[in-house]
């Protein structure tokens, strides 16, 4: 019964979303073309739902260059994911790494049956073993929850909120426009921002659930503190040019990829790291030992691997496959 609860709210959110999102978008038709435009935009909002459904997942990977790989190509983080789907009760997810120096991870699917998550070299780079099974479980916790499909969509349709509030510099000076000159410019400025704000409305709160949630997958909080400490300082410093050219999906990484930090507080999709880690910390002290010690690990289930971090004993720093 619980089970099928968090399927039908997933859905009635996904429903929500939308519809908010294409009456966002049928208005900037208006505005740039009428009631003419606003029919348009109706029918490619249609559309566009239609498709992103069945595809939004792999138009977000395919923007940032993500490749496939299985147990044979990336054995260690295939095997890692394996288990912690098994812990968490989830159908085995694809995977995917971006050949990106930025650490950073995302989840997408439109279900757990049809899921994947995806990891930057970055990440693989400079994370420890026990710090990417934090960031891995997060990402099935994501999944879990069904937040895929709606922070995947919301991406793809933000994307096309952009680039429609674009188009109206140039088509927006015609005589169906009600607003003018003057209007056409301030939905160029306002319709990316609007959207923004609805990414900002659906992704803050859902990062600590999946934090929260991740932490029971992997059953030690503190290994994902330390990855989002980790990623945190290696996102400001490393900038990560497929999340810039695509800003709509910023919102669907475990930290913020973007370089531009003068609006976190007002416009973030994040919560900040610090709180995030706070809340972990909290957590962890709830559990017998603190959260440090008699954890469930993923290498616990399967016998020793060649591969990525491979050779190491169990509890020593292990740097990631390409590290």
């Amino acid at each position: 019964m619980e089970r099928l609860t968090d399927i039908m709210a997933g859905y009635a959110r996904t429903a929500i979303l939308l519809a908010g999102m294409t009456a966002l978008f049928m208005g900037v038709g208006y505005l740039i073309g009428g009631t003419g435009g606003m029919m348009i935009a109706f029918v490619v909002a249609l559309g566009m739902n239609a498709f992103s459904y069945w595809n939004s997942d792999k138009i977000v990977l395919s923007m940032h260059g993500a490749r496939e790989v299985d147990a044979r190509s990336a054995p260690e983080l295939y095997g890692m994911v394996a288990e912690l789907a098994r812990n968490a009760e989830l159908p085995m997810p694809k995977v995917y790494v971006i050949d990106n120096p930025q650490p950073n991870a995302f989840a997408t699917g439109r279900n757990p049956e049809n899921a994947a998550v995806a990891a930057t070299t970055g990440i693989l780079q400079s994370l420890s073993y026990e710090e990417l099974a934090g960031v891995m479980a997060h990402e099935l916790a994501h999944v879990k929850h069904r937040d895929t499909l709606i922070m995947t969509i919301t991406a793809t349709i933000a994307g096309a909120i952009s680039m429609l509030a674009n188009f109206a510099l140039f088509f927006g000076g015609n005589r169906n426009n009600p607003l003018g000159l003057v209007g056409t410019i301030l939905i160029a400025i306002l319709a990316p921002i609007a959207a923004m704000i609805v990414q900002m409305a659906i992704s803050r709160s859902r990062e600590y659930e999946a934090d929260r949630i991740g932490a029971e997958i992997c059953r030690n909080p503190m290994w994902l503190a330390s990855a989002l400490a980790k990623i945190a300082a290696g996102a400001q410093r490393i900038p990560n040019w497929s999340a810039e050219r695509n800003p709509a999906t910023a919102h669907l990484f475990i930290i913020n990829p973007l370089s531009g930090r003068g609006a976190d507080s007002l416009f973030s999709t994040h919560p900040a790291t610090e709180s995030r880690i706070a809340k972990l910390r909290e957590m962890a002290a709830g559990q017998p030992g603190g959260g440090t010690g008699g954890s469930w690990s993923p290498r616990d289930a399967e016998p020793a691997r060649q591969g990525p971090w491979a050779g190491t004993a169990q509890g020593a720093t292990r740097r990631g496959p390409w590290g």
